[in-house]
């Protein structure tokens, strides 16, 4: 019985963000279903989908503002999902886009904000994708051992930038480029700084185009900086503030977390989020299919093996999303992940994809396997969730330090 004084408990979305989802969800089977299969075979960035998406103001600075700006942290993980849903590679293209500005507003300035993060998407009438590099050859997990440097010149108050960035989601395709480098090698991570790079800047290049198991749709490149010259406002954050937290981590005192950090905590939930859509398209695909394919004289769903997995598949991505929503609202609100809560997310997230495609190719049989399904190409699609943004290993790593307070290695 529930007392008359008692708070509700309730986890429903507002109008504003039911609206957004069923917006999205239009879009994503309408525009991206449809040309899924096509734009993963020719394994092209799909540019008429991404001029689609900025025509109708779902792609673009004004209202990815609003939705970012979302007080619950939900509206992000929403959109993140029915864009997935839809398909992987072309809703990767512009959530690259995404992870830059998200780079860029958690480390800029209000000033920089205002002026960098529309040009990562350009206009409706001619719409842009932008980059965020950080990962490099001998440095994708262990982000305190970047080898790309920065040298402040202060006779022309420019920062020169050298090194070599791997698998770059929108590399070299022109836009604009946020790069993390390394300011003071000998402090790791304690040491780097952000920076933007516009477009056309000479000696970025982003030419060798690196073919993947999934997400085949999104351009993913190496990114070579050959003595790129920026000016001193391309610093994220300014360089008064870099100084000033050189100067504390020279003394041995604590010092902010390092801008890529800071980011991925932000979009760890969000990359959660993608790897639910592409889970529940394979789980919903797997259901309708087991409730029509008859085996045995009746619908396989008839049997327990199936109907359980099935069951199994729902209750898993139903508690990875609150795993996401959690995240998504702590981070959002200025709670503390005390218990690395944005790595359980993007862990839980991704192996449940994993974990669900898999199982839904199992459910087809043979005609999982074959490219006459999409689950075959969510598969593909589903593995990256558990690598990219921070291994499977390294999620527990973190998690695992903070519930212990123990530097586990």
């Amino acid at each position: 019985m529930q007392r008359k004084d008692a708070m509700t408990f309730s986890l429903d979305l507002s109008e504003t963000q039911r609206d957004l989802q069923e917006w999205v969800h239009s879009f994503a089977e309408q525009v991206m279903r449809p040309a899924a299969t096509e734009w993963d075979e020719r394994e092209e960035t799909p540019w008429p989908i991404v001029q689609e998406a900025a025509k109708i103001g779902l792609y673009g600075w004004e209202s990815i503002s609003e939705i970012w700006g979302d007080p619950t942290g939900l509206s992000m993980p929403i959109l993140a999902e029915e864009l997935f849903w839809g398909d992987a590679g072309m809703a990767m293209v512009m959530f690259g886009s995404h992870l830059a500005m998200g780079a860029i507003v958690s480390a800029g300035t209000p000033e920089q904000i205002m002026e960098w993060a529309p040009q990562c998407y350009g206009d409706a009438g001619d719409p842009k994708v932008a980059a965020f590099c950080v990962s490099e050859p001998d440095a994708g997990s262990d982000v305190s051992n970047l080898r790309s440097r920065a040298r402040y010149d202060e006779a022309t108050d420019e920062w020169v930038l050298n090194g070599q960035k791997a698998w770059i989601t929108n590399g070299g395709l022109g836009g604009l480029h946020v790069v993390v480098a390394s300011v003071d090698p000998e402090l790791k991570s304690r040491g780097q700084a952000t920076f933007v790079v516009p477009p056309g800047t000479k000696g970025l290049t982003g030419n060798r185009k690196i073919k993947k198991l999934g997400l085949r749709s999104s351009h993913t490149a190496d990114v070579f900086l050959d003595d790129v010259r920026v000016p001193g406002s391309c610093l994220l954050g300014g360089k008064e503030q870099l100084d000033a937290r050189l100067a504390k981590a020279r003394e041995g005192r604590k010092t902010n977390t390092q801008n890529a950090m800071k980011t991925f905590e932000i979009t760890r939930p969000i990359v959660g989020a993608q790897a639910l859509g592409i889970a529940r398209a394979a789980y919903e695909y797997a259901l309708d299919y087991a409730k029509g394919r008859v085996a045995f004289g009746r619908p396989i769903i008839e049997n327990q093996a199936i109907a359980f997995t099935l069951a199994d598949m729902r209750t898993e991505i139903d508690a990875a999303r609150l795993l996401v929503w959690c995240a998504a609202w702590m981070g959002r609100t200025g709670n503390e992940f005390d218990a690395g809560q944005g790595s359980m997310s993007k862990l839980k997230s991704s192996e449940v994809a994993v974990w669900t495609t898999e199982r839904a190719v199992q459910i087809l049989g043979g005609a999982g396997f074959s490219r006459d399904h999409p689950v075959e190409r969510w598969y593909r699609d589903a593995k990256i969730y558990t690598i990219f943004e921070g291994t499977s290993e390294i999620q527990r790593l973190v998690i695992s330090r903070a519930i212990s307070g123990t530097n586990i290695r």
